[in-house]
């Protein structure tokens, strides 16, 4: 866009009807903070600054903006007293005052303004005369208690915007509703916030008084159509739920329209940012976390948990799989039932089908990991590497005890404690001599009874 956009997000709410310690703003939606979601849409946006709305101790919620969008000049400013949206707008100041370009003001519990819903927001400040402010609203069925926005029909232009409890039944009837979402005109934006009173039985001051004191001054407001869809966000926790539930409806779908197949859409989740490719098949109870890219024709078989981890094209993973940050999971490979893989990279048809861990290692391509096999990867200080070469055979019940590195086609025996490397080709066996006792069991099973009915008689 021609002119510079910077941005206000208004987070310094506290989640006191979340019945949380937690700031409404680091609640997540998707597997993200919902400060997360805004910073992210902003940064899409191209905004050249933004000024974080916060309450004393909310450093996290800075943190996890900036976390969002890395690239995202973003600064924090602190209301002290939660006076009202006015009031909270008025702290960026210190930051924005002059700003030669347009401002949006965004909420920070509500976590799915697009930037194209934004982009449009500012936009609508493009007219001639330039308005002051634009406000976003809203097309909602069954307004109830929201404010409605009463325009004209000439160049969407905003009259006022009227409280439920004062309208009439005409202006009831109005389904144009105020989201609280709005954009200024930098040039005098704070001149004309700092004019708004709390003559209202809150004893707050509003941002949307703004409207009433632009028109009054003789500049232009105007209004712009978001999706309802975007216009969502949270007050409590059953509302927080209903935030996912529809989330997870839209990844579903996108899902299934790129050609992903759900055995049972509803239980499967994702992640903001999960990617999966054409052909796949989920099937029921799986759960992607952030940072899983999957490629086509995967099968991912139930109940498997995956968090920042690849899985190229043809792999078959599951039932009951866990795949941890750092996991790499090549091509064809199969990961079974109760393996756990962290930090791994696991090469193009490797097999490691049965309850498995194996982290801070690499598997080569064609190896097989048999049942109960480990990597011994932490002495309790520090996390040391295992390698297994290509087409190796690790015995069932082995544990390898790192740092080592099996070679190329090397065997480790069944039952191995595994504490230094194995040359390519070579096979290791490493058990204790056994020990056989003639008679044994049957001695034991003979005096435990006599015991156990002695006590019976006493």
């Amino acid at each position: 866009m021609s002119r510079k956009i910077a941005a206000i997000v208004l987070a310094a709410g506290l989640g006191t009807r979340m019945k949380s310690a937690r700031p409404k703003a680091l609640l997540e939606v998707g597997g993200r903070p919902v400060i997360g979601h805004i910073a992210a849409e902003l940064a899409k946006l191209g905004v050249v600054k933004v000024a974080l709305v916060l309450g004393a101790g909310m450093d996290d919620v800075l943190e996890a903006a900036r976390a969002a969008a890395p690239g995202l000049d973003i600064v924090s400013v602190l209301q002290t007293d939660r006076l009202g949206t006015a009031h909270a707008a008025l702290q960026a100041r210190a930051v924005l005052d002059g700003f030669d370009g347009d401002v949006l003001v965004a909420l920070g519990d509500a976590p799915f303004v697009s930037a194209e819903t934004f982009a449009r927001l500012a936009g609508a400040l493009r007219s001639d005369p330039k308005p002051a402010l634009a406000v976003l609203g809203v097309r909602v069925p069954v307004p109830n208690s929201f404010g409605r926005l009463i325009v004209t029909n000439v160049d969407a232009e905003l009259v006022r915007i009227v409280e439920a409890k004062e309208a009439t039944p005409s202006e009831l009837a109005i389904d144009f509703v105020n989201s609280g979402v709005m954009a200024f005109d930098g040039k005098g934006m704070f001149d004309l916030i700092a004019k708004i009173g709390n003559a209202n039985a809150k004893g707050e001051y509003y941002l949307t008084d703004a409207v009433e004191l632009a028109r009054k001054a003789g500049r232009k407001v105007v209004a712009a159509e978001g999706s309802r869809d975007e216009w969502r966000a949270a007050d409590d926790k059953v509302q927080l739920a209903d935030l996912e539930s529809w989330f997870q409806a839209k990844k579903r779908e996108a899902a299934m329209r790129a050609g992903v197949t759900l055995i049972d859409p509803s239980a499967v989740w994702f992640s903001y940012d999960t990617e999966i490719g054409a052909d796949t098949v989920v099937y029921p109870g799986t759960i992607f976390g952030p940072g899983v890219k999957v490629g086509r024709d995967v099968q991912i078989k139930g109940f498997c948990h995956l968090e920042g981890a690849t899985v190229a094209d043809g792999v078959l993973m599951g039932p009951y799989a866990r795949l941890r940050p750092g996991a790499q999971i090549g091509e064809g490979a199969h990961i079974g039932n109760f393996v756990e893989i962290k930090a791994a990279k696991v090469e193009a048809g490797a097999k490691i089908n049965h309850l498995s861990y194996i982290g801070d290692a690499r598997v080569g391509a064609k190896a097989n990991i048999g049942a109960g096999a480990i990597t011994c990867n932490y002495d309790g200080f520090f996390k040391s590497h295992t390698d297994i070469g290509a087409g190796a055979f690790v015995g069932s019940n082995s544990s390898l005890v790192a740092p080592v590195t099996i070679g190329d086609g090397a065997i480790v025996g069944a039952g191995s404690v595994v504490t230094r490397d194995v040359p390519a080709d070579a096979m290791v066996v490493v058990r204790p001599a056994p020990v056989v006792k003639e008679g044994w069991a049957k001695m034991f099973r003979t005096r435990r009874a006599a015991e156990k009915a002695a006590q019976k008689k006493g």
